[in-house]
């Protein structure tokens, strides 16, 4: 079945979703299934985002709102329009079409889910169960917290809001480890109760606030500190109630043996707000590779990519291509691939277009945008994803083996001469030709431009000179706090140029050498921190006018 497509039943389908407990990448392959069939979106705000990404285009989400949205004031009109999910998930079923009920953790925990699934059974609407990981066993896991342990202890989970005296008194009254569901406010009396119902004050307990988000804290604890230990972090209790918690408790060291496992939130960038002055398109690889550090990358492109002033002469090469004249064509970028693409199209020509034709790719996002073009290259940089780097494995000319020794490059207006230059070298003849102008982007939302000023962001990293003038002219110069990455030497000296001292070099000019780089910086001063017995912090927690640390070379 075409999944943007989906068949209808005369009276509907709702796939009732657990969206686990907050990391997008703990959605199941039959949940990402469901969403790129549904219709209509119906979520929890906490998970709203997590889903949409996976949802189709055309999907319909009334009267949705993500966390952040959901934290706005909104009228009495909207609150009780946005309570009555039941309403919306039955309305909507009932005129055929395919529901996704999208709620956090697992549906089959959460009591009111099970009333909606009531309701449909009782008009014979058809539905379905879709498992999420549920925040009592998720949130743990993340924090470095077995639930069990090689004795087999017994493990109990409560709802602190819905715990009845019984239920706190068999927790007392047992050695069980005891998974929490609470508020950062109430997790204090939590641990109360189950001292009053027989627990020792000195068992060990943690409690987790934003688990499995790089939001994630937890506190090491015991049942009689709780309350002492989070008023030191400077935990205050907050207007709404406080925030949704995961607390473990148990007495046989599971507990205790968190510093040896908590294995997420001692990423080397955990929790870091990274700048990264790219398009999405541009930076996804990068990315995912701060994502796996534990950082937070924020794309901010710097500049725009407009076409040539002159198209004549793309034009003629396009041309050129299509009749023989090239035995090469050269992609330096992934713009450079999107202009050709985009003039093959305006002359109704496809991929075939490049049959005889030798491709080369500067690097594997060069290659993937050829991929998807339904071209496969033939050089890719065996090394270093570099004009050098091509160089390294490009085959000189020889007058038997190339009947054609010229070399089509499309590139952009202020690329720089060193494959031209390489290339006359190793004796071809060069169509050096500008397919597209990078010209400097408009300035980011009011909030960025602030928190680049204002020292928001924990890390920026410069993958070039333009990068560095770009986002100064758009944006402002970045706060002293925030640590200062940079490709290589030349990047390094423009940032200098304009005030800013480079915290990390890249020890080649590669945008995944330099996330690495920074990786290690970090790992570093996380090293630091707790060797000092200082808290471990991000740079932009650091206080105002406090002294700032040249990297180590």
């Amino acid at each position: 079945m075409n999944p943007t497509a989906p068949n209808h039943s005369a009276s509907g389908q709702v796939t009732f979703l657990g969206a686990g407990p907050g990391d997008p990448g703990l959605l199941t392959l039959r949940a990402v299934e469901a969403l790129a069939q549904a219709d209509v979106l119906i979520a929890d705000p906490q998970v709203l985002d997590v889903v949409r990404v996976h949802a189709r285009a055309q999907v319909d989400t009334p009267l949705q709102a993500s966390a952040d949205e959901a934290s706005k004031p909104v009228m009495p009109a909207e609150v009780s329009s946005l309570r009555d999910t039941s309403n919306l998930v039955m309305a909507a079923a009932r005129t055929g079409k395919r529901v996704v009920r999208a709620v956090t953790g697992d549906p089959g925990l959460d009591g009111d889910v099970a009333e909606e699934m009531l309701a449909c059974a009782a008009e014979g609407i058809v539905f379905e169960v879709v498992p999420g990981i549920a925040a009592a066993v998720g949130v743990p896991a993340y924090a470095g917290v077995p639930l069990r342990d090689a004795e087999g202890a017994d493990v109990r989970f409560v709802d602190a809001r819905t715990a009845t005296d019984r239920c706190w008194a068999e927790l007392g009254g047992s050695d069980a480890t005891a998974v929490v569901s609470t508020t950062l406010d109430s997790v204090a009396a939590a641990a109360g109760e189950l001292v009053s119902a027989g627990r020792k004050p000195d068992t060990s307990m943690t409690v987790t606030v934003a688990g499995t988000t790089t939001r994630q804290r937890t506190w090491n604890a015991t049942l009689g500190t709780v309350a002492q230990v989070l008023k030191a972090a400077k935990v205050l209790p907050s207007p709404d109630g406080g925030q949704p918690v995961i607390a473990v408790v148990g007495e046989r060291g599971a507990v205790a043996q968190r510093d040896q496992l908590s294995w997420f939130e001692s990423k080397p960038l955990f929790g870091w707000k990274v700048l990264v002055p790219r398009t999405k398109e541009q930076a996804a690889s990068l990315s995912d590779q701060l994502v796996s550090y534990g950082a937070v990358p924020h794309e901010v492109p710097t500049i725009a990519v407009e076409p040539p002033r002159t198209p004549q002469q793309m034009e003629r090469a396009v041309k050129g291509l299509v009749t023989g004249r090239y035995e090469w064509i050269a992609f330096t970028s992934v713009n450079a691939v999107k202009a050709v693409r985009e003039k093959f199209e305006e002359y109704g020509l496809d991929a075939r277009a490049f049959a005889g034709i030798k491709v080369a790719a500067v690097g594997e996002q060069t290659a993937k945008a050829l991929i998807a073009f339904g071209v496969k290259p033939d050089l890719v940089p065996s090394g270093e994803q570099s004009a050098a780097g091509l160089l390294e494995d490009w085959p000189p000319y020889d007058a038997v083996f190339d009947p054609i020794d010229r070399v089509f490059l499309p590139r952009a207006d202020i690329a720089t001469e060193t494959l031209v230059a390489g290339l006359i070298e190793l004796g071809w003849e060069v169509d050096d030709v500008t397919a597209y102008r990078t010209v400097r982007a408009s300035p980011p939302p009011a909030e960025t431009r602030e928190a680049i000023k204002g020292g928001g962001f924990d890390a920026v990293l410069f993958t070039s000179s333009s990068t560095v003038r770009n986002l100064v002219g758009i944006a402002g110069k970045p706060h002293n706090v925030t640590v200062i990455a940079c490709i290589g030497p030349a990047t390094a000296k423009t940032a200098e140029e304009h005030g800013l001292r480079v915290d990390v070099l890249s020890p080649e000019p590669s945008v995944h050498k330099l996330a690495e780089a920074l990786a290690d910086f970090g790992a570093a001063r996380r090293d630091a921190a707790i060797e000092a017995g200082d808290p471990v912090t991000r740079p932009s927690e650091r206080r105002p006018g406090s002294r700032r640390r040249r990297a180590t070379p």
